[in-house]
């Protein structure tokens, strides 16, 4: 690998704040470290995400006087565990006194925080290839600390503990979701041991808050190839605490007689092709839940072989669960539900005897994530049949042809009655309530079904000349 000094000369704006740094701490009189990701991207000549000091003093302190120095006003403190962020606008920093930690086995939390050397801040690290270290002192600039041979596993590509790893995951069991995260993103082995002890301890995985385990299933799914760690996740067990019903699909007894794909790869070829498709992370995850219905609708029929019929609706469904459990936000939980119930629909629009009220309907319904739609139901072709894959593809081709009309399709983006509320009230003499919203339904209806242009005055018309009729049917 390259010289340490080419690498950090090479990025121009990390090299002026490692010498800054090493300079203040030689006025304060205490070593200075940069360690963890920033030197292992280094070496791999990945993107330098942050900046990670280990000082031999007080973190936040140092970070205070650092922040001075590079004009940075205001730093984010963490007294508890002398740490400090600066946020410095061209790279994050992070500042952290040299510490280990003592945990009570029920909690991930450090019990107590002791401050150490270099060689005990390194060995608490969760991988060797994180464990390294280089002094910043001006006459030591740029020598490396490898006490546990980081760079052999770094040359490797393989991820593996300072410690017993055993001890390592029952300290921090959020670790074995990183060993998942890491392989993804360096596209790294796990050792043998790892991967045993990460088996041995999935169940402790409980004991994390689920916003950080979700925080970690969202990383793996910005990877390069989020299968790479969700494949990790449920070989050793993880993913039936992390994501039961992702775990759920995985292995399910198949016969002789029938033959149908596996539902947990076919979802890992799903999200890969989604995320050679997108970077966006809200569509990689919509891709790894769209099928998520499957097991529960999962039936054998004598002709045609397994079927999951519904499985779109009731994958709908299951979502408000899953949104709850893995604390995701609303607006993501209503994008995966969108996509969930609307991702078979695109495909059904191939046929030559679909109305134009049909493709509407879609639209409409996709609104502003059609685009999105339309990818999920590209990534969804996971066979390897190269006739099959050119058949889809055209289909596809014959559906974007369908909505290829940019004005209807750009007032299907945001679809609603062109008679708002507030003016169905004043025409008819109404207060706010269940009549108005049937006046719209049935105005939004026509217009879907192509009986009045979406405009404003044939709407208003077909609410003037219908409304009894609209209420009564309604009723009925």
């Amino acid at each position: 690998m390259a010289n340490i000094h080419h690498l950090i000369a090479e990025d121009t704006v990390g090299s002026k704040v490692l010498k800054i740094a090493g300079e203040l701490g030689v006025d304060r009189k205490h070593d200075v470290f940069v360690v963890g990701g920033y030197v292992r991207d280094l070496f791999l000549g990945r993107p330098l995400k942050e900046i990670d000091f280990m000082v031999m003093c007080d973190g936040v302190e140092f970070a205070e006087e650092l922040a001075k120095k590079l004009k940075v006003k205001k730093i984010v403190p963490f007294p508890t565990f002398s740490t400090a962020k600066i946020p410095y606008k061209p790279i994050p920093l992070e500042v952290a006194a040299a510490r280990t930690e003592t945990y009570d086995k029920g909690s991930r939390k450090p019990k107590e925080v002791i401050y150490t050397d270099l060689q005990g801040d390194l060995v608490r690290r969760d991988f060797t290839v994180n464990a390294l270290a280089v002094d910043l002192h001006p006459d030591r600039f740029g020598e490396l600390h490898d006490p546990h041979g980081g760079m052999k596993e770094l040359n490797a590509k393989r991820l593996k503990t300072p410690l017993d790893s055993d001890e390592t995951f029952n300290e921090d069991p959020l670790r074995m979701m990183r060993a998942a995260y890491f392989a993804a993103a360096l596209d790294f082995e796990i050792d043998e041991k790892c991967l045993q002890a990460i088996q041995t301890q999935a169940n402790r995985i409980c004991i994390v808050s689920q916003e950080r385990i979700t925080a970690e299933l969202i990383k793996i799914l910005i990877t390069q190839k989020p299968s790479i760690g969700l494949n990790i996740l449920q070989k050793t067990g993880l993913m039936k605490y992390v994501f039961p019903e992702i775990d759920a699909m995985y292995g399910l007894e198949q016969t002789s007689e029938w033959n149908h794909k596996d539902i947990f790869y076919h979802t890992m070829q799903v999200v890969d092709n989604a995320a050679q498709l997108s970077d966006k992370m809200e569509l990689r995850f919509a891709a790894l839940v769209h099928d998520i219905a499957k097991p529960n609708t999962r039936r054998i029929d004598k002709k045609k072989g397994y079927t999951f019929h519904g499985h779109d609706a009731v994958g709908e469904r299951i979502l408000n669960k899953v949104a709850k459990h893995l604390k995701l936000s609303n607006e993501l939980r209503d994008y995966l539900k969108k996509l969930t119930l609307l991702h078979l629909r695109p495909i059904a629009l191939v046929k030559e005897d679909v109305t134009g009220s049909a493709v509407r309907r879609v639209m409409a319904a996709a609104g502003e994530d059609l685009d999105d739609l339309i990818t999920l139901c590209r990534a969804d072709i996971t066979t390897r049949n190269p006739k099959r894959v050119q058949q889809y593809l055209k289909n596809f081709e014959i559906v974007e042809a369908k909505m290829s009309n940019v004005e209807e399709r750009d007032a299907m983006r945001a679809f609603q009655s062109p008679v708002r509320g507030h003016e169905i009230m004043e025409t008819f003499g109404l207060t706010e309530g269940i009549e108005v919203g049937k006046i719209k339904r049935a105005i939004e209806e026509a217009i879907l079904n192509g009986e009045i242009d979406n405009e404003h005055d044939a709407a208003k018309e077909y609410m003037q000349n219908n409304k009894d009729m609209i209420l009564t049917d309604q009723k009925g």
